[in-house]
């Protein structure tokens, strides 16, 4: 929300319009603009590239279409060069669109897991047609003990970053490392976070984590 803030008072046209100051603090104001011209983009990268595709939205937000979405596979599937990930916190609707989509192998999809609270999550995920499921634990909010990692490919934890960020303690994400490795599914540990995410650094018992799934093909 700050960095939309920021966008839109740089004159962004994409981002005019939707947010708003709270208490000081910039908020989104619920209003959703499809990016249509971003739709080309990937056709025009010739060289494979892994991409995010909506590091400042959520795909399967109720007020996306389903025509648009549907349009955002097409362009996917048509740019076999690239690895593309989807992350969502929407995950009943993306389970309730699974079928009505097309699931190119170089997709992969996610749903966030901030704590015990929304680990159902991790259940729409695995019924969906995405040949690479995997989950962001991030930011990590409390412990996760027990996660069922049945057909989850892949799994990334960090810390909150940021003026208020919340603390996550170590243990939390040994445990999650530990359930990987006994479940053979790549861990990835991205930072602790906290005030100064660069200081305080992405090293888990001195060493990093950098795993990543098994490539799938279209």
């Amino acid at each position: 929300m700050r960095m939309a803030h920021r966008l839109e008072a740089m004159g962004q046209p994409k981002y005019l319009g939707t947010t708003r100051l709270s208490g000081g603090r910039a908020v989104w104001n619920g209003t959703v603009r499809l990016d249509h011209n971003s739709l080309v983009l990937p056709t025009t990268w010739k060289t494979g590239r892994l991409i995010f595709v909506n590091s400042m939205s959520d795909l399967f937000h109720q007020n996306v279409p389903l025509e648009f979405i549907s349009r955002v596979f097409e362009t996917m599937a048509g740019a076999p060069q690239h690895t593309f990930q989807i992350l969502t916190k929407r995950a009943d609707r993306l389970e309730e669109l699974s079928g009505s989509l097309e699931w190119p192998g170089n997709v992969w999809i996610g749903v966030s897991v901030e704590n015990a609270d929304y680990t159902f999550r991790i259940d729409h995920l695995r019924r969906t047609g995405a040949a690479i499921k995997f989950l962001s634990l991030e930011p990590l909010l409390g412990p996760l003990e027990d996660l069922n990692l049945t057909k989850i490919d892949w799994v990334i934890a960090g810390g909150e970053s940021g003026p208020a960020a919340r603390p996550m303690e170590a243990n939390w994400v040994r445990s999650i490392r530990d359930q990987c490795e006994n479940s053979d599914v790549a861990f990835h540990f991205k930072q602790w976070g906290g005030i100064n995410k660069k200081k305080a650094g992405r090293t888990l018992d001195n060493r990093t984590w950098d795993q990543f799934p098994a490539l799938a093909t279209a």
